[in-house]
């Protein structure tokens, strides 16, 4: 249905860092348990992206980096699997949505309304509320759940005490850090530049394998590729396109708004927090694309990204609010929302997409196959 891009790459293990998150070592190959990179292969922009990224130092208080709640050990999302939404910083604050991947999020176009489509398209947070992967990259550093800072002087602040400062200043110039809004914009910039390398996006999955005519899907495996495929079937493909276009492989995901019907999370910590965090307290309502202020708009309501199902059996919990932990569940409510009672009501009940989903009639057969063949498109295959 849309549209795609192309992508180079590095990582640090937080425990292996200096103060500041960048590598004690002397190699220039860094890693983690199951990410190896040479940083020679990185531009000296991305390197310094690649610092900003990993450094914990640029929280306040101190302690949370960017890669805190985009582990690339876990398809580049949070790592705590049990809460249903990130902690922030500070221990007893919580974001209100599930951390979606930062991997392959630089395929995402700009956010914009595609006319023929008559849809809106592209962008980055769940709800598109940042056009670009720059815009997005300010986001969490101001944001009083995640890393809390004060100001844009704050983190200017901090980058320029950091042992990489004067990398940062060979990209940027030597004043650098004279104008805040003009630093913290290429904060964003190098963080940005570093996301849309291959670490983030390395197509190394079974499946790229399996397109690439050097490994064999399963009997099981193949099973679900059918069903993903087939319109009459689970028909995911229809909003996670499953086949190369335009030369780049499958994202398997368009990109687009959909409101899926999913339920109210309970036990979304967000719902617990006191009204200078969240003034409408256990009555607060995640409205989605239709809420942001770019949109604003009531036919809108309860849409969500479509995210990539790219390392999806590594991103658990799953939907915007974390309501389903395991990949099956999510496969069960596709296939029987309009016919069982126990999913509840939808958390938003207007526009939802009852024509593609809710009575798909799978076999348990066909969803354990489902669930098998997304194993299949998790990087990092031999």
């Amino acid at each position: 249905m849309l549209k795609q891009g192309f992508l180079v790459l590095s990582i640090c293990f937080l425990s292996a860092c200096n103060g500041d998150g960048t590598s004690s070592s002397s190699s220039t190959t860094v890693s983690t348990s199951k990410n190896t990179v040479d940083e020679s292969t990185l531009t000296l922009k991305q390197l310094v992206g690649k610092k900003l990224f990993f450094d914990a130092n640029l929280s306040e208080p101190a302690g949370q980096s960017c890669a805190s709640c985009h582990d690339p050990d876990f398809g580049f999302s949070d790592p705590d699997q049990i809460m249903s939404t990130s902690q922030g910083v500070h221990l007893d604050r919580f974001g209100d949505r599930n951390t979606p991947t930062a991997a392959y999020a630089a395929f995402s176009p700009d956010f914009h309304y595609d006319e023929i489509e008559g849809l809106f398209v592209g962008g980055q947070f769940v709800d598109g509320r940042a056009s670009t992967l720059k815009e997005q990259a300010k986001g969490p550093f101001l944001n009083i759940l995640e890393m809390a800072n004060p100001d844009k002087a704050t983190v200017v602040s901090k980058v320029a005490n950091s042992s990489y400062a004067t990398l940062f200043q060979q990209i940027y110039g030597f004043n650098a850090f004279s104008n805040i809004e003009t630093a913290y914009d290429n904060i964003a910039d190098a963080i940005a530049d570093f996301e849309k390398t291959s670490f983030f996006s390395p197509f190394t999955s079974k499946y790229d394998a399996y397109l690439a005519g050097k490994a064999t899907l399963n009997e099981i495996e193949l099973l679900g590729l059918k069903v993903f495929e087939d319109e009459k079937k689970g028909n995911c493909a229809a909003c996670h396109p499953s086949q190369p276009s335009n030369g780049v492989p499958p994202l398997f995901t368009d990109f687009t708004y959909d409101n899926l019907g999913v339920p109210r999370n309970e036990n979304n910590q967000f719902l617990n927090l006191p009204e200078h965090f969240n003034k409408n307290g256990r009555n607060h309502k995640d409205l989605g694309l239709g809420g942001t202020t770019h949109v604003n708009n009531s036919a809108e309501y309860g849409k969500f990204k479509v995210p990539t199902l790219r390392n999806i059996a590594l991103t658990a919990p799953y939907m915007h609010n974390g309501v389903f932990k395991t990949l099956r569940e999510v496969v069960e409510f596709y296939n029987t929302r309009d016919i069982d009672l126990k999913w509840g009501i939808p958390e938003v009940a207007d526009n939802v997409n009852r024509e593609e989903l809710g009575n798909l009639k799978l076999t348990d057969e066909e969803m354990n196959a489902l669930v098998i063949f997304m194993t299949t498109l998790t990087d990092g295959y031999n």
